[in-house]
């Protein structure tokens, strides 16, 4: 036993030696196929001496299908935001205040400001510890097995000179490579694309099941080390020391020192940023000495010692050649602007994004125009604005019909788009509908994408998701690149859909305004979609997140006959329109609110909630005068705590909402 238990150890270290090589250093000495060996060896060692698994070993960063809501702890040390400069001369500003303050002319180190989520690490005895999130600086979310599965964050420390006790901080990034792969995946599955790397890197870190995390190879550069024992004087020495114990620290940081250098390093990376392999969005600049940041000190939200130079948005200027109108499932219509093709960001841009009918009049948008495109965080560019029109040229006039199937458009009192109301006959409005449908929130048919959408439509077998439980292999097999094994595919994939409940089936019919999250809360309230169907106004309002809007708009659905028809046809298909008896257990809590707070011994919070629901009762997500019980549990917010004393709501532990229960 104890030659196993040294196996396992060594092949943590060997493991870790080579992920250090490979993702840190980029200077790889065995081949995949080898370290994969090594790995596939510790898997099946830890499986069978569970007793030996080390708490960070390198198998961690596989993820794991436990599922744990994140808990809210407290920053050993504040995570506080930095002042922004835009100008040369705020950057003048800010140097001669520290001159004044400090009566000392500073050394500065000169940062790339990554675009992504920052992090905060802790380590004791050269041990990861745990992970957390800025938060709102004071408290962040615990994320650490989701860190854990970030190749270039050290899990274990060896070096004689690491402090016993230090808080590691950086920022977690999604390169750009990584980002375009995953939302090609998104468009093929029919999931929303992620708006930019930042967007998607937040969204990574914050998934509920560690395994999807692996898959999206998060990368995360790290630039500040905090404790007691830190054996550095300057920014630069932390940073060198960051370096040799093995944190990936940008080859890009510069000691500069005077403000000219600063400047210089501002305005090379203004230009080069383009040509990185992630995205940038300024230079942070921080006072060298340490003893200078100590007497500068902080004001109650940033540190008077660094500052942020935010670079400008890029852009570029192009001739606009032509305008589209876009139509989405629910029949907005969306203009969009055809380019003459230019290099904005590293790309070619040959599209943009006009928004609505108010922004082309407001920007005076015209057909000829020379325009500004920017890359603003949209999957698509944006025009923000015209540099010159061409003589005679005419104002744009939105159009009045539907590009697609003709029908005059209307544009509802209080929104800023135009809509098509031909939601029966229009062929994109169908077409996202089923794409929605048929999407992995939803009804998750795995083996239909877009193009599949647009085959089954352009041949008439399918024009509602009702349509899809009517197919047959014989059907599939007729139609153009679908073979034999494909076929069977997709008729295995709807099958098998049949059996998602009752909350996705709601969301995935696609209601104005119903997203996942609001679908659940009604399912669980009502029970079935007949008492949804009858609903009124005033019924479905006392839904927890229902406000009038959603409320209009789920009438709005029920009273169209084609909507009914389609319900009618999808129940005769066998799918869920009613929580299962087992999902519903009593009545005990009917008509209670519940805030929950805090971890549990018992069970975690999804099944905290889960069991509340079951019995009937309603999950709130912050206190309020509508609240009946604040569970709460270890390390529970204050804030919420606070609230609860405040409004008199009764706040009950773990053992006496389990004595409730079992009543």
């Amino acid at each position: 036993m104890e030659a196993i238990k040294e196996r396992i150890n060594q092949l943590c270290e060997i493991i870790e030696h080579h992920n250090f090589l490979y993702y840190v250093k980029n200077q790889p000495e065995i081949s995949d196929f080898e370290f994969d060996l090594l790995m596939d060896e510790l898997i099946k060692l830890e499986e069978q001496y569970p007793e030996y698994k080390l708490p960070n070993s390198p198998t961690t960063r596989v993820g794991s299908d436990i599922n744990n809501e994140f808990v809210s702890v407290m920053h050993d040390y504040p995570m506080l935001s930095l002042g922004n400069t835009y100008s040369e001369g705020e950057l003048r500003d800010f140097h001669n205040r520290i001159i004044k303050e400090s009566e000392l002319k500073p050394e500065y180190v000169c940062e790339l400001k990554f675009d992504g989520i920052s992090i905060s690490i802790k380590y004791t005895n050269g041990e990861f510890v745990r992970a957390v999130t800025r938060g709102d600086g004071t408290r962040g979310d615990d994320v650490s097995n989701n860190v854990k599965t970030i190749r270039s964050v050290p899990l274990k420390i060896k070096h004689d000179d690491f402090p016993k006790n230090i808080e590691v901080r950086g920022e977690i990034f999604m390169s750009r490579e990584v980002f375009n792969m995953l939302n090609e995946q998104r468009r093929l599955t029919g999931e929303q694309e992620f708006a930019n790397p930042r967007n998607a890197a937040a969204g990574s870190v914050k998934l509920l099941d560690s395994r999807e995390v692996a898959k999206r190879k998060l990368d995360c550069f790290f630039y500040y080390a905090m404790g007691d024992e830190l054996p550095a004087n300057t920014q630069w020495e932390s940073l060198m020391l960051l370096k040799k114990w093995g944190f990936k620290v940008s080859e890009n940081i510069k000691l500069c020192k005077n403000l000219p250098e600063v400047f210089e390093y501002i305005n090379f990376w203004d230009k080069e940023r383009k040509n990185l392999p992630y995205d940038i969005d300024g230079v942070v600049i921080k006072v060298n000495s340490f003893k200078q940041q100590e007497i500068l000190g902080f004001t109650a939200k940033t540190p008077k010692w660094a500052i942020a130079y935010k670079f400008k948005a890029e852009q570029a200027i192009t001739k606009l050649l032509s305008i589209d109108y876009q139509v989405g499932r629910t029949g907005a219509v969306t203009p969009v602007a055809n380019l003459e093709p230019v290099l904005l960001g590293g790309t070619i841009v040959k599209r943009a994004s006009l928004h609505n009918a108010d922004q082309i009049a407001l920007l005076d948008i015209r057909l000829g125009d020379m325009v500004y495109i920017e890359k603003g965080g949209e999957i698509i560019p944006k025009i923000v604005g015209v540099e010159s029109h061409e003589p005679n040229s005419e104002p744009t006039k939105f159009i009045e019909f539907c590009p697609e199937c003709g029908t005059k458009l209307v544009r509802p009192d209080g929104e800023a788009r135009h809509f098509c109301p031909n939601t029966e006959s229009c062929p994109p409005q169908i077409k996202g509908r089923i794409e929605h449908f048929i999407s992995r929130k939803a009804m998750n048919i795995e083996s239909i994408g877009e193009e599949t959408v647009n085959l089954l439509y352009e041949a008439g077998l399918v024009k509602t998701p009702a349509d899809l439980y009517k197919l047959t292999k014989e059907q599939l097999i007729k139609l153009e690149r679908m073979a034999d094994k494909s076929s069977e595919n997709i008729i295995n994939s709807i099958e098998n859909s049949k059996n998602v409940p009752f909350d996705r089936v709601l969301y995935a019919l696609g209601i104005r305004y119903v997203g996942e999250t609001t679908a659940k809360k009604i399912a669980n309230h009502f029970g079935n979609i007949e008492k949804l169907a009858s609903a009124s106004k005033e019924e479905l309002m006392q839904v927890d997140e229902v406000g009038e809007r959603i409320a209009e708009s789920i009438i709005e659905f029920f009273n169209n006959k084609n909507n009914i028809k389609i319900i009618a046809e999808l129940m005769n298909a066998d799918l869920k329109f009613s929580l299962e008896k087992e999902e519903k257990l009593s009545d005990k809590f009917n008509g209670l609110s519940f805030v929950i707070s805090g971890t549990f011994n018992s069970f975690s919070r999804d099944e905290l909630k889960d069991i509340i629901e079951k019995n009937g009762g309603k999950i709130l997500s912050s206190v309020s005068k509508n609240t009946d019980f604040l569970v709460a549990g270890e390390n529970m917010g204050p804030a919420k705590l606070e609230k609860a004393n405040k409004l008199g709501v009764k706040i009950i532990s773990e053992e006496e909402f389990l004595k409730m229960l079992n009543e």
